[in-house]
């Protein structure tokens, strides 16, 4: 008994269903709510992974820094910045030890 219904009400309102609908209605709308749910479980799967992706990406090949071009037209991640403070701390680093 489930929440004041006993199992020949069930039994009888499934009767009711199978009469008005069919059954080969009736097991289309199952299999279309199946599918739907399989194709929610991926979106919600991918989601995970594109989150997973975007947090764990390398701060150099972040999308929003710009590309660079090489002569032959393929683009090549913009290690600019980093390059350039590295060589500014080796020149720190020079000055430094000429000064000790």
């Amino acid at each position: 008994m489930i929440g004041g219904i006993s199992i020949w009400q069930l039994l009888i309102l499934l009767v009711i269903v199978v009469l008005i609908f069919g059954t080969k209605r009736l097991r289309n709308l199952g299999g279309d709510l199946g599918s739907a749910l399989k194709d929610f479980r991926g979106a919600m799967k991918d989601g995970e992974a594109d989150k997973d992706d975007e947090t764990t990406q390398d701060a150099r090949k972040r999308p929003e820094d710009p590309q660079l071009v090489d002569d032959l037209g393929k683009t090549k991640p913009n290690t600019g910045p980093v390059e350039e403070a590295q060589r500014r701390n080796a020149q720190k680093n020079e000055t430094d030890d000429k000064q000790d």
